[in-house]
Protein backbone atom coordinates (compact mmCIF):
# COMPACT_ATOMS: atom_id res chain seq x y z
CA UNK A 1 0.00 0.00 0.00
CA UNK A 2 1.11 3.25 -0.38
CA UNK A 3 3.65 5.47 -2.42
CA UNK A 4 6.79 4.11 -5.43
CA UNK A 5 9.18 3.88 -1.92
CA UNK A 6 6.74 1.03 -0.72
CA UNK A 7 6.68 -0.84 -4.17
CA UNK A 8 10.42 -0.75 -3.65
CA UNK A 9 10.77 -1.80 -0.36
CA UNK A 10 7.84 -4.57 -0.97
CA UNK A 11 10.37 -5.66 -3.57
CA UNK A 12 13.71 -5.89 -1.20
CA UNK A 13 11.63 -8.04 1.01
CA UNK A 14 10.12 -10.34 -1.46
CA UNK A 15 13.91 -10.79 -3.33
CA UNK A 16 15.31 -11.43 0.13
CA UNK A 17 12.53 -14.29 0.76
CA UNK A 18 13.11 -16.01 -2.92
CA UNK A 19 16.63 -16.01 -2.58
CA UNK A 20 16.44 -17.63 1.21
CA UNK A 21 13.68 -20.62 -0.27
CA UNK A 22 10.17 -19.22 0.00
CA UNK A 23 8.26 -19.04 -3.11
CA UNK A 24 5.27 -16.65 -4.00
CA UNK A 25 1.89 -17.77 -3.55
CA UNK A 26 -1.78 -16.53 -5.62
CA UNK A 27 -3.47 -16.12 -2.17
CA UNK A 28 -2.87 -15.56 1.45
CA UNK A 29 -4.73 -18.48 2.66
CA UNK A 30 -1.88 -20.80 1.31
CA UNK A 31 0.54 -18.66 2.69
CA UNK A 32 3.30 -19.24 5.45
CA UNK A 33 4.27 -15.68 5.86
CA UNK A 34 2.40 -12.77 5.44
CA UNK A 35 3.87 -9.27 5.27
CA UNK A 36 1.32 -6.11 4.85
CA UNK A 37 3.13 -2.50 3.42
CA UNK A 38 1.73 -0.07 4.61
CA UNK A 39 1.12 3.61 4.21
CA UNK A 40 0.78 6.36 7.22
CA UNK A 41 0.81 9.59 5.06
CA UNK A 42 -3.16 10.35 5.14
CA UNK A 43 -5.81 8.89 7.38
CA UNK A 44 -7.57 6.76 4.46
CA UNK A 45 -4.47 4.31 3.69
CA UNK A 46 -4.27 4.42 7.42
CA UNK A 47 -7.79 2.74 7.73
CA UNK A 48 -7.21 0.51 4.64
CA UNK A 49 -4.45 -0.65 6.16
CA UNK A 50 -6.09 -2.07 9.69
CA UNK A 51 -9.05 -3.31 7.25
CA UNK A 52 -6.69 -5.60 5.23
CA UNK A 53 -4.95 -6.84 8.68
CA UNK A 54 -8.11 -7.35 9.89
CA UNK A 55 -8.74 -9.90 7.40
CA UNK A 56 -5.11 -11.48 7.17
CA UNK A 57 -5.21 -12.12 11.03
CA UNK A 58 -8.87 -14.09 10.41
CA UNK A 59 -6.61 -16.62 7.93
CA UNK A 60 -4.02 -16.85 11.02
CA UNK A 61 -6.74 -17.89 13.53
CA UNK A 62 -7.13 -20.65 11.08
CA UNK A 63 -3.71 -21.37 10.49
CA UNK A 64 -1.66 -20.56 13.74
CA UNK A 65 1.83 -21.42 12.25
CA UNK A 66 1.68 -18.94 9.80
CA UNK A 67 3.78 -15.56 10.61
CA UNK A 68 1.82 -12.28 9.82
CA UNK A 69 3.96 -8.97 9.57
CA UNK A 70 3.36 -4.90 9.40
CA UNK A 71 6.03 -3.18 7.60
CA UNK A 72 6.21 0.41 6.17
CA UNK A 73 5.48 3.58 7.52
CA UNK A 74 2.25 2.87 10.10
CA UNK A 75 4.07 0.21 11.22
CA UNK A 76 6.91 2.65 12.68
CA UNK A 77 4.00 5.19 13.57
CA UNK A 78 2.23 3.09 15.80
CA UNK A 79 4.77 0.03 16.97
CA UNK A 80 3.73 -1.86 19.67
CA UNK A 81 0.45 -0.32 20.04
CA UNK A 82 -0.48 -2.20 16.67
CA UNK A 83 0.04 -5.84 18.76
CA UNK A 84 -2.22 -4.91 21.18
CA UNK A 85 -4.69 -3.91 18.80
CA UNK A 86 -4.14 -7.28 16.78
CA UNK A 87 -2.78 -9.86 18.76
CA UNK A 88 -2.50 -12.21 16.00
CA UNK A 89 0.34 -9.81 14.91
CA UNK A 90 4.31 -11.55 14.90
CA UNK A 91 5.99 -8.77 13.27
CA UNK A 92 5.88 -5.12 13.70
CA UNK A 93 9.14 -3.67 11.36
CA UNK A 94 9.86 0.16 10.42
CA UNK A 95 10.90 0.74 7.04
CA UNK A 96 14.71 1.73 7.94
CA UNK A 97 14.84 -2.18 9.81
CA UNK A 98 14.47 -3.91 6.51
CA UNK A 99 18.03 -4.45 6.18
CA UNK A 100 17.69 -6.73 9.52
CA UNK A 101 15.30 -8.74 8.19
CA UNK A 102 17.48 -12.15 8.12
CA UNK A 103 17.78 -11.51 11.89
CA UNK A 104 14.09 -10.54 12.76
CA UNK A 105 12.78 -13.44 10.92
CA UNK A 106 15.13 -15.93 12.62
CA UNK A 107 13.64 -14.48 16.17
CA UNK A 108 10.45 -15.87 14.95
CA UNK A 109 12.04 -19.16 13.79
CA UNK A 110 13.56 -19.61 16.89
CA UNK A 111 10.23 -18.95 19.04
CA UNK A 112 12.22 -15.83 20.89
CA UNK A 113 8.13 -14.20 20.96
CA UNK A 114 6.90 -10.92 19.25
CA UNK A 115 9.10 -8.77 17.50
CA UNK A 116 9.08 -4.86 17.09
CA UNK A 117 11.58 -3.31 15.26
CA UNK A 118 11.38 0.62 14.60
CA UNK A 119 15.00 2.23 15.24
CA UNK A 120 15.33 4.96 13.09
CA UNK A 121 19.11 5.45 12.92
CA UNK A 122 20.19 2.88 10.28
CA UNK A 123 21.06 3.05 6.83
CA UNK A 124 19.58 2.07 4.12
CA UNK A 125 19.93 -1.20 2.96
CA UNK A 126 21.67 -2.41 -0.33
CA UNK A 127 19.44 -5.13 -2.48
CA UNK A 128 20.84 -9.04 -2.53
CA UNK A 129 19.95 -9.70 -6.29
CA UNK A 130 17.78 -12.34 -6.97
CA UNK A 131 18.07 -13.69 -10.63
CA UNK A 132 14.94 -13.86 -13.17
CA UNK A 133 13.05 -11.47 -10.31
CA UNK A 134 12.53 -8.59 -12.47
CA UNK A 135 12.52 -10.76 -16.18
CA UNK A 136 8.90 -9.46 -17.10
CA UNK A 137 9.20 -6.04 -16.17
CA UNK A 138 10.04 -3.29 -17.88
CA UNK A 139 9.84 -0.76 -15.29
CA UNK A 140 12.02 -0.57 -12.42
CA UNK A 141 12.35 1.96 -9.15
CA UNK A 142 15.75 2.55 -7.67
CA UNK A 143 15.54 4.04 -3.81
CA UNK A 144 18.68 6.68 -4.00
CA UNK A 145 17.96 7.81 -0.20
CA UNK A 146 15.54 7.24 2.80
CA UNK A 147 14.28 10.21 5.29
CA UNK A 148 13.17 13.73 4.60
CA UNK A 149 14.14 16.68 6.59
CA UNK A 150 11.78 19.54 5.85
CA UNK A 151 9.48 18.99 8.62
CA UNK A 152 6.39 20.24 6.51
CA UNK A 153 3.64 20.48 9.36
CA UNK A 154 1.48 18.44 8.11
CA UNK A 155 3.93 15.85 7.32
CA UNK A 156 4.30 12.22 8.98
CA UNK A 157 7.48 11.05 7.02
CA UNK A 158 10.16 12.60 8.66
CA UNK A 159 8.72 10.93 12.01
CA UNK A 160 8.43 7.43 10.29
CA UNK A 161 11.14 7.55 7.58
CA UNK A 162 13.39 9.10 9.68
CA UNK A 163 16.13 11.65 8.51
CA UNK A 164 17.26 12.11 4.73
CA UNK A 165 20.38 9.76 4.07
CA UNK A 166 22.06 9.13 0.67
CA UNK A 167 23.50 5.76 -0.63
CA UNK A 168 26.94 5.77 -1.92
CA UNK A 169 26.58 6.33 -5.85
CA UNK A 170 28.55 2.55 -6.27
CA UNK A 171 26.00 0.68 -4.66
CA UNK A 172 23.35 2.56 -6.83
CA UNK A 173 25.12 2.27 -10.67
CA UNK A 174 25.39 -1.46 -9.35
CA UNK A 175 21.85 -2.04 -8.49
CA UNK A 176 20.84 -0.43 -11.65
CA UNK A 177 23.52 -2.31 -13.70
CA UNK A 178 21.45 -5.63 -12.15
CA UNK A 179 18.17 -4.37 -13.52
CA UNK A 180 19.47 -3.34 -16.86
CA UNK A 181 20.92 -7.52 -16.74
CA UNK A 182 17.32 -8.28 -16.42
CA UNK A 183 15.71 -6.77 -19.13
CA UNK A 184 14.43 -3.43 -17.35
CA UNK A 185 14.49 -0.56 -20.00
CA UNK A 186 13.57 2.40 -17.84
CA UNK A 187 14.70 3.43 -14.19
CA UNK A 188 12.76 5.90 -11.72
CA UNK A 189 15.03 6.85 -9.14
CA UNK A 190 13.02 7.45 -5.51
CA UNK A 191 13.14 9.49 -2.44
CA UNK A 192 10.94 11.59 -0.23
CA UNK A 193 13.33 14.22 -1.87
CA UNK A 194 15.40 13.02 -4.62
CA UNK A 195 16.75 16.55 -5.20
CA UNK A 196 18.39 16.63 -1.79
CA UNK A 197 20.12 13.63 -3.03
CA UNK A 198 23.94 14.53 -1.70
CA UNK A 199 27.55 12.02 -1.45
CA UNK A 200 30.49 12.89 -0.07
CA UNK A 201 33.12 10.60 -1.16
CA UNK A 202 36.65 10.65 -0.37
CA UNK A 203 37.72 12.14 -3.88
CA UNK A 204 34.56 13.39 -5.28
CA UNK A 205 31.13 15.35 -4.25
CA UNK A 206 27.74 13.70 -6.05
CA UNK A 207 25.02 15.94 -6.41
CA UNK A 208 21.61 14.66 -7.77
CA UNK A 209 22.23 16.02 -11.48
CA UNK A 210 26.07 14.80 -10.75
CA UNK A 211 24.28 10.96 -10.33
CA UNK A 212 21.97 11.64 -13.13
CA UNK A 213 24.16 12.23 -16.09
CA UNK A 214 26.45 9.01 -14.56
CA UNK A 215 23.61 6.54 -14.48
CA UNK A 216 22.35 8.33 -17.85
CA UNK A 217 25.37 6.10 -19.46
CA UNK A 218 24.50 3.06 -18.76
CA UNK A 219 24.33 0.83 -21.84
CA UNK A 220 20.81 -0.66 -22.11
CA UNK A 221 18.96 2.14 -20.27
CA UNK A 222 16.17 3.97 -22.44
CA UNK A 223 14.60 6.00 -20.15
CA UNK A 224 15.79 7.79 -16.68
CA UNK A 225 13.05 9.03 -14.13
CA UNK A 226 13.04 10.28 -11.08
CA UNK A 227 10.54 11.21 -7.90
CA UNK A 228 9.69 13.04 -5.76
CA UNK A 229 11.31 16.64 -5.91
CA UNK A 230 10.85 19.58 -3.35
CA UNK A 231 10.34 22.94 -5.01
CA UNK A 232 12.55 24.87 -2.49
CA UNK A 233 15.34 22.07 -3.82
CA UNK A 234 15.03 22.75 -7.63
CA UNK A 235 18.54 24.04 -8.71
CA UNK A 236 19.06 25.19 -11.45
CA UNK A 237 21.87 22.66 -12.37
CA UNK A 238 18.69 20.08 -12.08
CA UNK A 239 16.38 21.74 -14.16
CA UNK A 240 19.13 22.21 -17.29
CA UNK A 241 19.65 18.01 -16.66
CA UNK A 242 16.52 18.14 -18.89
CA UNK A 243 17.85 19.55 -21.74
CA UNK A 244 21.42 17.69 -21.88
CA UNK A 245 20.41 14.67 -20.22
CA UNK A 246 18.74 12.53 -23.86
CA UNK A 247 17.10 10.08 -22.16
CA UNK A 248 15.88 11.75 -18.73
CA UNK A 249 11.93 11.96 -19.28
CA UNK A 250 10.61 15.14 -19.80
CA UNK A 251 8.55 14.88 -16.82
CA UNK A 252 8.81 16.38 -13.38
CA UNK A 253 6.33 15.78 -10.22
CA UNK A 254 6.89 19.00 -7.70
CA UNK A 255 4.24 19.12 -5.57
CA UNK A 256 2.95 22.74 -4.69
CA UNK A 257 0.37 21.83 -1.71
CA UNK A 258 -1.05 25.26 -2.16
CA UNK A 259 -1.46 28.62 -4.04
CA UNK A 260 -1.79 30.52 -1.10
CA UNK A 261 1.65 31.69 0.56
CA UNK A 262 -0.47 32.27 3.67
CA UNK A 263 -1.00 28.69 3.90
CA UNK A 264 2.24 27.93 2.37
CA UNK A 265 3.51 29.94 5.38
CA UNK A 266 1.39 27.93 7.76
CA UNK A 267 2.21 24.35 6.09
CA UNK A 268 6.31 25.56 6.38
CA UNK A 269 6.89 24.95 2.46
CA UNK A 270 9.64 26.90 2.88
CA UNK A 271 8.61 29.02 -0.90
CA UNK A 272 6.01 31.17 -1.88
CA UNK A 273 3.72 31.12 -4.94
CA UNK A 274 5.81 33.09 -6.91
CA UNK A 275 9.01 31.27 -6.69
CA UNK A 276 6.79 28.11 -7.53
CA UNK A 277 5.55 29.71 -10.69
CA UNK A 278 9.40 31.06 -11.42
CA UNK A 279 10.10 27.52 -11.40
CA UNK A 280 7.96 26.13 -13.38
CA UNK A 281 8.49 29.07 -16.49
CA UNK A 282 12.41 27.97 -16.16
CA UNK A 283 11.35 24.38 -16.89
CA UNK A 284 9.25 25.00 -19.79
CA UNK A 285 11.78 27.27 -21.25
CA UNK A 286 14.54 24.19 -20.92
CA UNK A 287 12.19 22.13 -22.05
CA UNK A 288 8.49 23.38 -23.87
CA UNK A 289 7.61 19.71 -23.86
CA UNK A 290 8.02 18.93 -20.19
CA UNK A 291 5.07 17.71 -18.67
CA UNK A 292 4.19 18.70 -15.20
CA UNK A 293 2.28 16.74 -12.35
CA UNK A 294 1.90 17.91 -9.15
CA UNK A 295 0.24 17.25 -5.56
CA UNK A 296 -2.29 19.50 -3.68
CA UNK A 297 -4.07 19.65 -0.68
CA UNK A 298 -7.60 21.29 0.52
CA UNK A 299 -8.75 21.90 3.90
CA UNK A 300 -5.51 22.48 5.73
CA UNK A 301 -6.08 24.71 8.79
CA UNK A 302 -7.43 27.87 8.43
CA UNK A 303 -8.02 28.09 4.84
CA UNK A 304 -10.23 30.28 4.12
CA UNK A 305 -12.68 30.81 0.66
CA UNK A 306 -10.05 33.22 -0.86
CA UNK A 307 -7.07 31.09 -0.05
CA UNK A 308 -9.17 28.06 -2.07
CA UNK A 309 -9.53 30.27 -4.70
CA UNK A 310 -5.76 31.45 -4.80
CA UNK A 311 -5.09 27.56 -5.48
CA UNK A 312 -7.37 27.05 -7.96
CA UNK A 313 -5.76 30.08 -9.69
CA UNK A 314 -2.72 28.33 -9.28
CA UNK A 315 -4.20 25.34 -11.11
CA UNK A 316 -5.41 27.44 -13.89
CA UNK A 317 -2.18 29.50 -14.48
CA UNK A 318 0.49 26.24 -14.92
CA UNK A 319 -2.42 23.92 -16.26
CA UNK A 320 -0.59 20.67 -14.77
CA UNK A 321 -1.05 17.28 -16.85
CA UNK A 322 -2.47 15.32 -13.58
CA UNK A 323 -2.76 15.98 -9.77
CA UNK A 324 -2.83 14.05 -6.94
CA UNK A 325 -5.77 15.86 -4.92
CA UNK A 326 -6.84 15.15 -1.39
CA UNK A 327 -7.96 16.18 1.94
CA UNK A 328 -6.32 17.27 5.23
CA UNK A 329 -6.07 14.84 7.91
CA UNK A 330 -4.33 15.25 11.17
CA UNK A 331 -0.85 13.31 11.32
CA UNK A 332 -0.63 12.89 15.20
CA UNK A 333 2.85 14.59 16.16
CA UNK A 334 2.81 16.72 13.62
CA UNK A 335 2.56 20.88 14.06
CA UNK A 336 -0.37 21.05 12.27
CA UNK A 337 -2.95 18.54 14.40
CA UNK A 338 -2.58 20.87 17.04
CA UNK A 339 -3.52 24.20 14.92
CA UNK A 340 -6.96 26.01 15.15
CA UNK A 341 -9.12 26.65 12.50
CA UNK A 342 -9.97 23.33 11.02
CA UNK A 343 -11.67 22.96 8.38
CA UNK A 344 -15.50 20.89 8.12
CA UNK A 345 -15.20 17.46 6.40
CA UNK A 346 -18.09 19.06 4.52
CA UNK A 347 -16.81 22.05 2.97
CA UNK A 348 -13.45 19.96 2.15
CA UNK A 349 -15.08 17.56 0.52
CA UNK A 350 -17.18 20.36 -1.20
CA UNK A 351 -13.33 21.90 -2.39
CA UNK A 352 -12.05 18.71 -3.53
CA UNK A 353 -14.62 17.64 -5.86
CA UNK A 354 -14.68 21.50 -7.59
CA UNK A 355 -10.87 21.28 -7.52
CA UNK A 356 -10.78 18.26 -9.11
CA UNK A 357 -13.30 18.69 -11.87
CA UNK A 358 -11.21 21.62 -12.74
CA UNK A 359 -7.93 19.77 -13.41
CA UNK A 360 -10.37 17.16 -15.13
CA UNK A 361 -11.24 19.60 -17.48
CA UNK A 362 -7.29 21.10 -17.92
CA UNK A 363 -6.14 17.07 -18.42
CA UNK A 364 -8.35 16.37 -21.21
CA UNK A 365 -7.54 19.67 -22.78
CA UNK A 366 -3.92 18.94 -22.67
CA UNK A 367 -4.47 15.06 -23.64
CA UNK A 368 -6.83 16.29 -26.55
CA UNK A 369 -3.51 18.91 -27.93
CA UNK A 370 -1.95 15.26 -28.38
CA UNK A 371 -4.59 14.38 -31.55
CA UNK A 372 -2.49 13.82 -34.25
CA UNK A 373 0.74 14.19 -32.98
CA UNK A 374 3.56 11.06 -32.93
CA UNK A 375 4.77 9.93 -29.74
CA UNK A 376 7.37 7.55 -28.66
CA UNK A 377 5.75 4.81 -26.55
CA UNK A 378 7.67 2.30 -24.48
CA UNK A 379 5.63 -0.73 -25.06
CA UNK A 380 4.85 -2.68 -21.60
CA UNK A 381 3.00 -5.25 -22.06
CA UNK A 382 -0.54 -6.20 -22.85
CA UNK A 383 -3.67 -3.28 -22.09
CA UNK A 384 -6.30 -4.69 -20.11
CA UNK A 385 -8.95 -4.30 -22.33
CA UNK A 386 -7.17 -7.29 -24.23
CA UNK A 387 -6.21 -7.11 -28.26
CA UNK A 388 -3.84 -3.86 -27.47
CA UNK A 389 -0.50 -3.45 -26.22
CA UNK A 390 -0.21 -0.59 -23.76
CA UNK A 391 3.35 1.52 -23.13
CA UNK A 392 3.63 4.95 -21.81
CA UNK A 393 5.01 8.26 -23.38
CA UNK A 394 7.78 10.11 -22.22
CA UNK A 395 5.89 12.40 -20.47
CA UNK A 396 4.31 9.53 -18.66
CA UNK A 397 0.80 9.39 -20.73
CA UNK A 398 -0.75 5.91 -20.80
CA UNK A 399 -0.70 4.53 -24.49
CA UNK A 400 -3.33 1.74 -26.07
CA UNK A 401 -2.46 0.48 -29.26
CA UNK A 402 -3.22 -2.26 -31.97
CA UNK A 403 -0.17 -4.05 -33.05
CA UNK A 404 0.60 -7.61 -34.13
CA UNK A 405 4.28 -7.25 -33.69
CA UNK A 406 5.88 -5.33 -31.84
CA UNK A 407 8.48 -5.78 -28.98
CA UNK A 408 7.77 -5.16 -25.52
CA UNK A 409 10.07 -3.41 -24.04
CA UNK A 410 10.99 -1.67 -27.31
CA UNK A 411 10.43 2.04 -28.20
CA UNK A 412 7.75 2.88 -31.32
CA UNK A 413 6.35 5.70 -32.73
CA UNK A 414 2.41 5.82 -32.48
CA UNK A 415 0.54 7.88 -33.50
CA UNK A 416 -2.41 9.57 -31.03
CA UNK A 417 -5.69 9.26 -32.82
CA UNK A 418 -7.99 9.34 -29.68
CA UNK A 419 -7.31 11.15 -26.08
CA UNK A 420 -9.51 10.31 -23.02
CA UNK A 421 -8.96 11.50 -19.61
CA UNK A 422 -6.76 9.04 -18.07
CA UNK A 423 -5.05 7.73 -21.61
CA UNK A 424 -4.61 7.74 -25.19
CA UNK A 425 -5.38 5.40 -28.08
CA UNK A 426 -3.29 5.45 -30.98
CA UNK A 427 -2.24 3.45 -34.55
CA UNK A 428 1.67 2.31 -34.48
CA UNK A 429 3.74 3.88 -37.00
CA UNK A 430 5.27 0.81 -38.91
Amino acid sequence: MGCQMNDYDSDYLAQFLVNNGFSPVNTPDNADLILINTCAVRAKPEQKAYSFLGRMSSIKKGNPNLILGMVGCLAQMKGPELLKRFPQLDLVIGPRELGRFQEILEGIDRHSGKIVATDLDLAPPQPAPCKGYFHKRITGHISIMEGCNNFCSYCIVPYVRGREISRPPDEILAEAENLLSEGIKEITLLGQNVNSYLWEGERKKWGFPALLNELSRLNGLLRLRFTTSHPKDLSDDLIHSFHYIKNLCPHIHLPFQAGSNRILKLMKRGYTRERYLELIDKLRKINPAIAITSDVMVGFPGESDKDFELTLGLIRLVEFDSLFSFKYSDRKGTSAEKMDGKIDEIVKASRLNVLQDLQKEITLKRNKALEGRQLEVLVEGSSKRGGQLTGRTASHKVVNFISNNTQIGSLHKVTIKRSFLNSLWGEIVE
